[in-house]
């Protein structure tokens, strides 16, 4: 260090602090007693090679690629109609902020808790269903979708088949592949699924398991018509097969009362899944599965193995919200919210002759738009993306042939201002597609 002072008129504060960097750099070290030195070179890095991972891997992708962007956040100056999520004026992150500070209170919380679930938050999903509905018929999930490749896994061997709506949830088609089942489509319309063409389907395959969402159905927003709910029960009984009832929207009814979920129809039979993550932001990951019978023991099972244990921290933030006073006044307000956003998103579509919205969702999040058979949904969504707008391409909704040429718009992370300038970039995208063509 003499030397160095003396070379370079330093003070031995500066030496020393100089000499503290180079070795956080990793360009000198020291050895106690002996000096400073330099450190040998570094190499250049080389490139690792990886392609032995394409010969490895299964060809049996896992996901849908074209959707995995989807999940992405989107950009600061981009319109996101295809993220199916709250944006952030709609979370109720302040209460949420105070559920996990409450939760946060509680040391027992990091120790062991039972793999089904906090007990409180399991009577409180039972409750939201039934009076009949015990704890020991509810097990937590970290989120709806780790609740459907479980189902799947648990219920279903390797290639059994799986009956779905068509058009069905994206998510569930990729639970599937995960799973390794095979996905059997069953037509659906603006009434939901429907059961003459579901009994022929279960006759057919001999499937033991149905995969719906009645209420607010994604992507199309459809509600499963009375005089169907019972034949809907009856094919499954008549199959001897289970429902996974997914009842992901029920809170967001704009209009009306909902009608009574199939699960109270036939508790044993009915799979009821509820999540709360689409009703406050994407990192509350909590759901809750309910059932009755053995079916819920191999599940209960199947949690354990897959974890051991849930967050409890996590599940205790979610108790302390819904429990909350301020619960009931979100959820109307997250309710008005998107109501006005479906109106600007309806109202606007209007200066949009090319697509047509098959119907009016009366709840949810989702609009489903039918495209003339000239355009195709994929084109779309590229020329979109040139304008600076995300949308979901309607083909990965369908298990088998798309039924037509649709896109899905979401408006729950849109607001009304930018849902107006998104459909206005969406004409120019569509025109540029045209003006190819022509």
């Amino acid at each position: 260090m003499r030397e160095l002072i003396q070379r370079y008129h330093a003070s031995p504060v500066t030496i020393s602090a100089v000499i503290a960097e180079l070795t956080q750099e990793g360009l000198v070290y020291t050895r106690p007693g002996a000096g400073t030195f330099v450190s040998e070179p570094r190499l250049p890095a080389q490139e690792l090679d990886l392609d032995w991972q394409t010969v490895t891997l299964p060809s049996r992708l896992t996901h849908a690629a074209q959707n995995y962007d989807l999940f992405q956040r989107p950009g600061t100056e981009e319109i996101p109609f295809g993220n199916g999520y709250l944006d952030e004026t709609l979370q109720p992150t302040a209460l949420l902020g105070r559920a996990l500070k409450r939760a946060g209170t509680r040391p027992d919380l990091w120790g062991r808790t039972p793999p089904e679930g906090l007990e409180a938050l399991r009577i409180w999903f039972a409750g939201q269903l039934s009076q009949d509905y015990r704890a020991s018929d509810v097990v937590i999930f970290p989120g709806g979708q780790v609740a459907l490749v479980t189902l799947l896994r648990s219920l279903l061997t390797p290639g059994a088949p799986l009956l779905v709506e068509s058009p069905t949830y994206f998510g569930i088609l990729a639970a599937a592949r995960a799973a390794g089942v095979t996905t059997v489509p069953v037509p659906a319309d603006r009434d939901g699924i429907r059961p003459e063409l579901l009994k022929r389907a279960f006759q057919e395959t001999r499937a033991k398991l149905l995969y719906v969402q009645p209420l607010h159905s994604n992507p199309t927003g459809a509600v499963l018509a009375e005089e169907r709910r019972m034949a809907l029960l009856e094919a499954a009984a008549e199959a001897d097969a289970f429902i996974i009832e997914d009842d992901y929207a029920r809170e967001l009814t704009f209009e009306g009362t909902p009608p009574t979920p199939l699960a109270l129809r036939e508790p044993g039979r009915v799979l009821y899944l509820r999540s709360l993550t689409k009703l406050t932001a994407p990192g509350l990951r909590i759901a809750g599965l309910s059932g009755r019978g053995p079916v819920m023991t191999r599940l209960k099972q199947a949690r354990m193995v897959e974890s051991f244990f849930m967050s409890a921290v996590l599940q205790e933030t979610a108790l302390q919200l819904v429990t909350s006073q301020e619960w009931l006044r979100h959820l109307k307000t997250l309710r008005a919210a998107l109501q006005t956003r479906r109106d600007t998103l309806v109202s606007a579509l209007h200066d949009w002759p090319e697509v047509q919205l098959v119907h009016l969702p009366r709840g949810g999040y989702n609009a489903w738009l039918r495209l003339p058979e000239t355009l195709s949904d994929q084109a779309l969504v590229e020329a979109a993306r040139k304008q600076g707008v995300q949308l979901s391409a309607g083909t990965p909704f369908f298990a088998g042939e798309a039924q037509g040429n649709f896109i899905r718009l979401s408006y729950a992370s849109t607001g009304p201002q930018l849902i107006r300038e998104g459909i206005s970039r969406l004409q120019i995208a569509t025109h540029s597609l045209t003006e190819v063509k022509g």
